[in-house]
């Protein structure tokens, strides 16, 4: 490249750093602050999906991690891949090595809006694979508004396999809300042959974070009451 094109580039990147403000405290100069990056470690934590299936998350969407995963799904600030990406490799690398990693597919509209998947640009940070054995079978109805039995109904066949097979697989997603959305995928995989040990998502809702842990409680008082 000529000394011109480089110094167009670098004029580009410092325009768009200088108009960067962190999604955290929204401090301007900066795509990501010290003190907010800090806050983006890995938090691991575990919940479950309406059909029990296990779910580790990395992080409680909630506050700066919430905040980050927003900017990157809404206003394309894909550079937050990175650190998110991170998180989420910590939970990664504790699982099998010999399970496939599958990414919860995008929906065609969100696929054009964005330009990118979220959960498997997520994966490739993490430093793993993402096989994409999963596609959508239909579009399902907006997921905003609905209760956790309502969510079931509305995914329910929404997934199918992209081809048979066999093997363990571990379900990935960004944000985990009920987890309808989980189990659905590992019906579909299922029914493809694969045998899905549990999800991993970049982040839980805290309600169901609350929900897993008073279930632990509910669990220790059963086990040490009397």
């Amino acid at each position: 490249m000529d000394a011109d094109l480089w110094q167009r580039i670098g004029s580009d990147a410092l325009a768009l750093l200088l108009a960067a403000s962190c999604p955290g405290c929204d401090s301007s100069g900066t795509l990501l602050c010290d003190a907010c990056r800090m806050l983006l470690h890995a938090e691991p934590h575990e919940v479950r999906t309406p059909q029990g299936m296990p779910v580790h998350a990395a992080l409680r969407y909630e506050g700066v991690p919430a905040r980050a995963i927003r900017r990157l799904k809404e206003d394309g600030a894909t550079m937050l891949a990175r650190p998110l990406g991170a998180a989420l490799g910590e939970i990664l690398r504790r699982m099998s090595a010999d399970a496939l990693i599958v990414p919860v597919p995008t929906s065609r509209a969100a696929f054009r809006r964005r330009g990118y998947r979220v959960p498997d640009l997520l994966v490739r940070r993490a430093g793993a694979t993402a096989h994409r054995l999963l596609v959508p079978a239909r579009q399902a109805g907006d997921q905003r508004g609905l209760g956790r039995e309502a969510r079931a109904r509305n995914v329910l066949g929404s997934l199918r396999a992209a081809r048979r097979g066999h093997g363990q697989v571990v379900i990935v997603d960004d944000v985990v809300t009920t987890g309808a959305t989980l189990d659905e995928a590992a019906r579909a995989l299922r029914a493809a042959g694969f045998v899905p040990v549990c999800a991993v998502a970049l982040a839980a809702t805290p309600r169901l974070s609350e929900t897993a842990r008073s279930m632990s409680t509910v669990s220790d008082m059963s086990v040490n009451g009397d």
